[in-house]
């Protein structure tokens, strides 16, 4: 730009250099000139686009269409351009032991395929798509403005480099229709919420020949009744009774590989957490396997009969008689209390 005529004009000297800079580019784009200049020097690219010639208005917009087609995607392009199809989203719901488990799980799926009755050409049967008049099938123009020129995409055939004079009835000329695709779809063991199955080529369809999108599922577990999932470990809460926390006792416990056995201690606190090695999920990135994590509740007995309220009332005073060695969380808290009331008085 520095060199540019229009910049300085009645200046041969800067035309020269101007001329030399479109040569360096014109040899450095081109990876065979640019080899054959490392090997020969000018020797090996005179006589080229860039090494002869006169040098006029034509050369200045060539140029400048080739560097801004490079950088812009416009470029030269085959008479015939194609277009990859859209990806997809889709989001399957499954239920907590469909996901740690796996399984084939079928869908349907609304997208753009390729019209059954013109094979996707967009033109009817017998016939076929013409080149582009107005872009000679390149399926992008060139606008002048002086010495420049910018590359744009064809108006008449919206740069696909073909027009259709008699489309296909079905599609109306798009060369794909609407249809709702039934896909089977393996789901692998361990896939957490939020993970994402690629289904290469199962998006909609491409125009003009191109090839199809993809299809993503996306993963959304349900809440389960039971199991809380953090990664590959689960959590569950198990309500226990009065007696067994006090006594101890074997309570039954669910896990997604059957129920099990839990042996509770002898006074068991709520909110005790049991951990119960490899019966959690294992994933289905690094194959680890999770622990199951159970949360004991004491369940506070209700609707009580008078004979068993008697006997709890008397229970409640013999443990209150021994003082803090029943009730040893109790006491020292009440003593906490105490001392913070001392403080403030």
């Amino acid at each position: 730009m520095k060199h540019h005529p229009d910049r300085n004009k009645n200046d041969t000297g800067a035309e020269a250099k101007f001329k030399e800079a479109k040569e360096a580019y014109e040899v450095l784009k081109d990876g065979d000139k640019r080899a054959a200049y490392d090997r020969f020097g000018h020797e090996g690219v005179r006589g080229g686009p860039a090494g002869g010639g006169g040098f006029g208005a034509e050369g200045f917009s060539d140029v400048f269409g080739d560097v801004f087609g490079d950088i812009f995607g416009g470029g030269r392009r085959g008479a015939s351009q194609v277009f990859r199809g859209a990806d997809l989203g889709y989001e399957m719901n499954l239920d907590l032991e469909q996901a740690v488990k796996g399984e084939s799980v079928t869908i349907d799926v609304a997208t753009q395929v390729s019209c059954d009755e013109c094979s996707g050409s967009g033109a009817e049967t017998g016939s076929e798509p013409v080149s582009c008049t107005t872009c000679g099938g390149v399926g992008q123009v060139r606008m002048k403005q002086g010495f420049f020129s910018i590359q744009q995409t064809c108006p008449a055939c919206k740069g696909v480099g073909s027009v259709i004079n008699n489309p296909c009835k079905k599609c109306h000329g798009h060369g794909r229709q609407a249809k709702e695709k039934t896909l089977n779809v393996k789901v692998p063991a361990g896939v957490d919420n939020g993970d994402r199955i690629r289904l290469s080529g199962e998006g909609e369809a491409g125009r003009n020949g191109g090839p199809a999108g993809d299809l993503y599922v996306e993963i959304r577990i349900q809440p389960h009744k039971i199991f809380d999932r953090d990664g590959a470990d689960l959590s569950c809460e198990v309500p226990i009774s009065f007696a067994i926390a006090t006594l101890g006792g074997d309570v039954e416990l669910p896990t997604l590989d059957g129920n099990v056995s839990l042996k509770v201690p002898g006074g068991t606190q709520s909110g005790k957490i049991f951990r119960l090695r490899g019966k959690g999920v294992t994933t289905v990135r690094d194959h680890r396997q999770g622990d199951l994590f159970a949360r004991v509740a004491v369940e506070t007995p209700v609707d009580l009969t008078d004979e068993q309220t008697s006997l709890l009332q008397k229970f409640e005073k013999s443990i209150s008689a021994g003082g803090d060695r029943h009730n040893p969380r109790a006491d020292s808290w009440l003593e906490t209390v105490k001392r913070f009331f001392d403080k403030i008085t």
